[in-house]
C-alpha cells in the first residue's frame, strides 16, 4: 500500500486500505481469541475454577474497555497515526509473556497487556475505516469488522491444531503474525498521516439535528443492545465449549471445532450488517439481528447436539449483523466523535464482556453450566428496545466503487 499524493475525493472508497485494516483487525483478534481458546488448557493447568476464568477475561477486557474511550477522546482532538502499530505491540507482549507464563498472577498481567493492545487498536482503526469509506460507512465498518470477527473465529482453530496439541509454550509462534500486523500498520499509519494533514483544510463536520437529549436518550438505548448482544456472545465465545464437554460429553478439540463454527457464522453475518444498513436503515437492521434471534436463544439449551450446531450458526450469523450497524448509527449521532464514539462502544463490547464472563462464571460454579444458557436465552428480547431509537436513515448518495 502506498501513500496518496492527493486526499481521495468525498466518493472514493479505498478499498486498499479498508483491505489492510480488515487483515490487521483480523491478526489483532485472531491473537487475542487465543486466550478464551485455551481455557480449558489453562484451567487444566493451573486448576483453576469458572470464577478464576471469568476473572481473567474480566482483566482482559476492562483493560480495553476502560482505556479505549480514554483513547478515543484524547486521538479526536490529537491524531496518533502510528499508535496502531503500538497497540499491536502490546499484544505481542501478552502474548509471549502468556506463552511463558507459571502463575496465576503473570496470567492476569498477561491478559492485561494483550486488552491494553486491544485498547489503542480498536478507535483509531475504526476512525480508519470511516476516513476511509468514501462515504459508504456501513460498508466500511463491515468490511473492517469482517477481519476482526474471522479472526476470532480463527483463533479457537489454532488453538485446537496447535496449541493443544503443542502444548502453551507454542503461543509464542504466533508472535510472527504479530510482527507482520505491525508491519503493515506501519504502512497503514503512513495514509492516515497523509490524510490528517489533507484534512486541515476540510471543513468541519455538522452538528447532529437531532436535541441534545433525544441523542442522549439514543445513545443509551444502543448501550442497552450492545449489552444485550455482547452478553449473550460472552455466554458462547467463554463457556460454550464447557457446555459442548460437559453436557454432551465432547473432546477438547470436538468442543472447540464447534465454537469455530460458531465464531464462522459471526464473522460470515458481519459481512451483510453494514452495506444493508447504507441500504435500508441501521435501525431495521439492528431491530432484525437482535429481537429477531431471540426464537433460537430460547431453543438452543434443549437442543440435541445436531440442533445445537445449527442454532448456534444462526444465533452467530444474525447477531453478527448488529454492532456495525449500532456503531455507524452511533457515529451519526455524534459526527465530528469517530474516536471516542468508537472507543465508547468498542470498549463497553469489551467491558459487557469482561463483567458478563465474571458474573456467568460464578453462575456455572454454583448453579452448573446448562443454567447460564437457560438464563442468558433471555436477553435478545432487550430488543425490543430499539423501537424507541429515532429513524436516521437517508437514501444514500451513489458513490464510486
Amino acid at each position: 500500500m502506498t501513500v496518496a499524493s492527493q486526499a481521495p475525493t468525498a466518493a472514493t472508497t479505498r478499498f486498499r486500505v479498508l483491505g489492510a485494516i480488515s487483515f490487521t483487525h483480523f491478526l489483532n483478534d485472531m491473537l487475542q481469541s487465543l486466550i478464551l481458546a485455551i481455557y480449558p488448557l489453562l484451567k487444566g493447568n493451573y486448576h483453576l475454577s469458572f470464577a478464576e476464568i471469568g476473572l481473567l477475561t474480566l482483566t482482559y477486557q476492562c483493560t480495553a474497555s476502560l482505556l479505549q474511550p480514554l483513547v478515543g477522546v484524547y486521538t479526536d482532538k490529537r491524531p496518533m497515526p502510528y499508535s496502531l502499530v503500538a497497540g499491536m505491540g502490546a499484544t505481542l507482549c501478552g502474548l509471549v509473556l502468556l506463552s511463558r507464563a507459571h502463575s496465576y498472577p503473570v496470567l492476569l498481567l498477561a491478559a492485561a497487556l494483550v486488552g491494553t493492545g486491544s485498547s489503542v487498536f480498536h478507535p483509531e482503526s475504526s476512525r480508519v475505516a470511516r476516513m476511509a469509506s468514501g462515504g459508504r460507512h456501513g460498508l466500511a465498518q463491515s468490511i473492517f469488522q469482517v477481519g476482526g470477527n474471522a479472526g476470532s473465529a480463527t483463533g479457537p482453530l489454532l488453538a485446537a491444531l496447535i496449541v493443544f496439541p503443542f502444548g502453551q509454550s507454542s503461543l509464542a509462534w504466533f508472535s510472527w503474525a504479530a510482527l507482520l500486523g505491525m508491519i503493515v500498520l506501519w504502512r497503514v499509519g503512513a495514509w492516515y498521516s497523509h490524510q490528517h494533514c489533507a484534512a486541515k483544510s476540510v471543513r468541519p463536520v455538522a452538528a447532529s439535528s437531532l436535541p441534545a437529549g433525544r441523542v442522549a436518550f439514543a445513545l443509551f438505548i444502543l448501550v442497552l443492545l450492545v449489552v444485550s448482544k455482547y452478553l449473550y456472545l460472552t455466554s458462547i465465545t467463554s463457556y460454550f465449549t464447557f457446555y459442548l464437554m460437559q453436557h454432551f460429553g465432547l473432546g477438547i478439540q470436538a468442543a472447540q471445532l464447534h465454537l469455530f463454527v460458531f465464531l464462522f457464522a459471526v464473522a460470515a453475518g458481519t459481512v451483510l450488517g453494514g452495506p444493508i444498513g447504507d441500504a435500508i436503515g441501521r435501525k431495521r437492521v439492528i431491530w432484525f439481528s437482535i429481537l429477531g434471534v431471540a426464537p433460537f436463544t430460547l431453543a438452543l439449551p434443549y437442543a440435541d447436539l445436531t440442533w445445537t450446531s445449527v442454532l448456534s450458526f444462526v444465533i452467530g450469523f444474525v447477531l453478527a449483523s448488529a454492532f456495525s450497524a449500532i456503531l455507524v448509527y452511533a457515529q451519526e449521532l455524534v459526527p465530528g466523535k469517530v474516536g471516542m464514539v468508537s472507543g465508547l462502544f468498542f470498549g463497553l463490547a469489551f467491558g459487557v464482556g469482561g463483567l458478563g464472563a465474571a458474573l456467568l462464571g460464578m453462575v456455572a460454579d454454583s448453579h452448573g453450566i446448562e443454567t447460564v444458557y437457560r438464563v442468558c436465552a433471555f436477553l435478545p428480547l432487550l430488543g425490543i428496545v430499539t423501537a424507541l431509537l429515532p429513524d436516521l436513515h437517508r437514501k444514500p448518495a451513489q458513490v464510486k466503487g
